[in-house]
Order: C-alpha cells, then structure tokens, then sequence
C-alpha cells in the first residue's frame, strides 16, 4: 500500500489521514515573537554595571532673598571741565593731544591776537603820559602854580589810564589758554589754524582721579535710592561688584523718559575707564527662591543640569539659573524645595548611577 502524502495547507496542518507539517516559511516569524518577548540579559543588567559614586549631598531649601533692578549708566569723571576762548583769534599752538596728562595752569592752546597786542601799547602809552602829566601837574600845585581843580583833573586822568591798562593785560591773557585743573585731555575740537571764538569749545578736560557714574533711573525704583547710601555697581570687566555712593538726586524726572538723573561717587580703579559702561545695582523688595552652591551645577551645551539624590541613586534635572549670589547660583525652575542635590563632581555622574554618602 502506497503512502500517499497530502499537500500542507495555509496553516501548516495536513488534511485529514495526512501527517502534521511545520510550514517552514512561518519560523522566522516564531523566532522573532520569541526574541522581542523578554529583554536580552546585556541590557538588564546595564543599570548594575554602573559604580557607585562616593558623593555630598546638600538638601535644597528656599531663603527670602533681596529683588533688584539694573539700571544701566555711564562711568564719567566727577571733574571736568569744557575749554574755551575768551577773545577771538587764529589758533597759533596746540600743545596737546588726546590722553594727554596736563597740570594745572599748563599751556594748552595759544591764540594770534594782534588787536589785542596794539590795544594794550596803546594803553601803556597813555598810561605814560598821564602819568607824567600827573606829576607835572603836582609839582605846579605845590608851587601853587597851578590850581586843585587842575591838579586833580591830570591826577583822575592818570588813574583812568592805569585802569584800561589793567584791563587790556587782563585781556591779553586771555590768549594763553591753560588748564584749569590737573587732568587728561579726553576731546579736542580744533586744530591748529582754526579761529577761535568765544564761546566756542575747544577742548574737554577731565579728572580720572575721581569718578562718578550717571544713570538714569526709572520713577517706578526711583523712591528706593537715597542720599549717601551706598549701592553696587557692576562692570563686564571687573571681577566683583564696587561699590559707589549717591551724590546727587534730581529733584523732577525727565518729561520725556520718565527718569530720574543719579550721581554716585566712585573710588578710582583700574577696571573703571571714562565713558564705560556700567549697572547700577537697585534694591526693590524681597523674594523666596531656591539656591543650590554653584558647584551643583553642570553646564552641557545650552543646558543647565543638576543631579537629585532619589533612593540612592542620582536623577538627572533640566533647571534654569537665575542671579549668581557668591557661592550660590539661584535656581528658577527645575528643583523644588527639600530636594537632595549632589555637590561635589556631579559631571562625573551619570543618570541613574547609584550613590553612596561620603
């Protein structure tokens, strides 16, 4: 009798009387359901493979803290001075340039003034003559050769004439130009060869000695600064704060910006500069925030992170900072208060590293 085999149907399952099949076709099928139904023993057990990390904790609490507003403000010379011409003239010297340090009473522009030079020989000259026309005129009187009237005519005509002269050399100063006080010539706006007149500028100098910072505060804050109190000032160049005390307050605010004009004096120092840019430190109010030490937090590209201590094992947060406080760097979002953070070494950590205290 032949064995007569039947073929397979879809299912892999022979007809009735015929022999089971397995349809070679659905293995591969078998064995992958067979692959994805548990996890490989390489991956389970990556989370035990980490070390444990010898770490300090700090529990995170929120401290009330100072509010405050930077109101941004220009770093100028407490003393300075605009130079300009008394008279009219062609500027015949300029012994100066820029950053140029200069003493008081120091020649810093001289101005051609021949008007001037013939105005006061004239003077002088009169001033001869009427003086000699004054003694002239004594010596007759005490010979009684000449009357009171006509001895105290040439007697007023000599002392008018020492006047113009007085007056002419006081004017022929004014064509040596000096420096009022000791300082560093910081503008010119002329050259030699320019005519000079008055009124018009021709250098600014200024005293680096002793600085002060402007700004321009808000009316809003305004009422929070006071007379000779003592506030921080802020540089992108120093390395701490500095401190500077309130000065002057304008009494009325700008119309147009609503501002309030502030002068603080500053102590000289070398990360300070003429005309730099400043913030002035403006205490408001008072708010509670969190602060971690600045040590807490790792910085990885464009994110700010902090590990968490949670059942001994370190968590990885996204926080976003706020000020930096000395050591403390104040944590706006990302960690709640009574929260265990890691201090010391955190870039060395990995999410979910288990932890142990030192």
């Amino acid at each position: 009798m032949k064995n007569i085999s039947k073929p397979l149907n879809l299912h892999g399952i022979a007809p009735a009387g015929g022999r089971l099949r397995i349809n070679l076709l659905a293995l591969p099928a078998v064995v992958l359901l067979a692959g994805c139904g548990k996890p490989s023993a390489g991956r389970a057990a990556a989370g035990h493979e980490l070390p444990f990390a010898q770490v300090r904790t700090q529990t995170v609490e929120a401290k009330p803290v100072a509010s405050f507003e930077e109101v941004v403000g220009t770093v100028r010379a407490k003393l300075r001075a605009t130079v300009e011409a008394k008279i009219s003239g062609r500027i015949i010297d300029l012994p100066v340039v820029l950053g140029q340090k200069v003493k008081a009473g120091e020649l810093v522009a001289r101005i051609d003034a021949p008007e001037i030079k013939a105005r006061l020989d004239q003077a002088e000259a009169s001033l001869q003559q009427a003086e000699r026309d004054s003694k002239r005129a004594c010596t007759l009187f005490n010979q009684q050769a000449a009357t009171r009237a006509d001895y105290e005519a040439a007697n007023s005509r000599y002392e008018i004439a020492k006047g113009v002269v007085a007056e002419a050399r006081a004017i022929m100063g004014f064509v040596d130009i000096v420096a009022p006080f000791d300082g560093v010539v910081t503008r010119k706006w002329v050259d030699i060869g320019d005519q000079a007149t008055p009124g018009k500028p021709l250098l600014e100098i200024e005293d680096p000695s002793k600085l002060r910072l402007e700004a321009d505060v808000p009316e809003a804050i305004a009422s929070k600064i006071h007379p000779d109190a003592r506030m921080t000032i802020r540089t992108e160049q120093s390395t701490g704060d500095i401190s500077g005390i309130v000065a002057e307050i304008a009494p009325s605010a700008d119309p147009d910006s609503r501002t309030f004009r502030v002068k603080l004096d500053v102590p000289a120092s070398p990360e300070l500069r003429l005309g730099q840019f400043a913030r002035l430190v403006v205490p408001v109010g008072e708010h509670t925030s969190v602060h971690v030490p600045a040590s807490a937090v790792v910085q990885r590209g464009q994110m700010e992170i902090v590990f968490v201590d949670e059942n001994q094992h370190a968590w990885l947060r996204l926080v976003k900072t706020g000020r930096r406080l000395k050591e403390e760097t104040e944590i706006l979002s990302g960690l709640d208060s009574q929260d265990s953070v890691v201090v010391n070494d955190p870039h060395q950590l990995v999410d979910g590293q288990p932890l142990q205290e030192k």
